[in-house]
């Protein structure tokens, strides 16, 4: 398999499993057994945990997608609960908790494991803290399906972290590209203050910015040869075969 060809495969795959993880009830009831507020608490202290003990304007620019309206809040709410480090480290355990209860049983996830950590091994981190955060975060070795789950988790936030930089590369802040990406409503559910539609004229700019992300992806599935390509390609699928449609 093409290296573009795998990176179309599976990066909408390991996007939203990970939003399957971050949105269902049982993961916020970890953040709510742990002491964490009903709310957006958990899920900000816990995935920008790695960053440490960051003002909330850093956080705000280093994640760039979500707006003021839910990081403030959230990572303010999550503060008093538990220190940084220990909200990521509960929120890799909430992640691998959620891989051993989706992540279907018949799957080589020692496999995929092998590959996932070669690509994330082979990542450069300049100017993507976010993800270089997640991949210094412990990963066990005696827990390959929820280990499966948190490589998952990573890999998402490098594509993550390299669509930001190619949104911004590509002439859009990340307020617009989430309005372009899902709409204005959907914008302020996600934190952006009174968002409005985007000009005409910028939304290609979106489609550019994906283009520059599959680029900024390419040099860790250069790492696989075809052939592993082809079976990571394989393997994502089967992973994340419960995706609710």
């Amino acid at each position: 398999m093409e290296i573009f060809d795998c990176i179309a495969a599976v990066a909408r795959p390991l996007h939203d499993f990970g939003d399957e993880f971050m949105s269902d009830e049982t993961t916020a009831a970890v953040g709510l057994r742990a002491g964490f507020p009903p709310g957006r608490g958990f899920y900000c202290r816990g995935r920008f945990g790695v960053l440490g003990e960051a003002p909330v304007p850093v956080v705000q620019a280093v994640q760039g997608f979500l707006g003021p309206g839910l990081v403030t809040p959230g990572w303010l709410a999550g503060r008093p609960v538990m220190p940084a480090g220990e909200a990521a480290a509960c929120y890799a355990s909430a992640v691998r908790e959620w891989g051993r209860a989706h992540i279907p049983r018949d799957v080589d996830v020692e496999h995929f494991n092998r590959l996932a950590r070669q690509l994330i091994d082979a990542a450069d981190t300049d100017a993507l803290p976010l993800f270089s955060g997640w991949r210094a975060q412990p990963c066990p070795a005696d827990d390959p399906v929820g280990a499966a789950m948190q490589r998952i988790h990573v890999l998402r936030e490098h594509r993550g972290a390299c669509h930001l930089a190619a949104v911004r590369l590509s002439g859009l802040s990340a307020r617009e590209a989430m309005i372009i990406n899902l709409g204005v409503e959907q914008a302020d559910h996600y934190g952006w203050p009174e968002p409005q539609p985007v000009a005409a004229a910028l939304v290609p700019r979106l489609r550019r910015a994906e283009n520059v992300t599959d680029e900024l992806q390419a040099p860790l599935y250069a790492t696989l040869t075809d052939r592993q390509r082809a079976e990571f390609a394989q393997l994502v699928g089967a992973l994340t075969a419960g995706l609710r449609p």
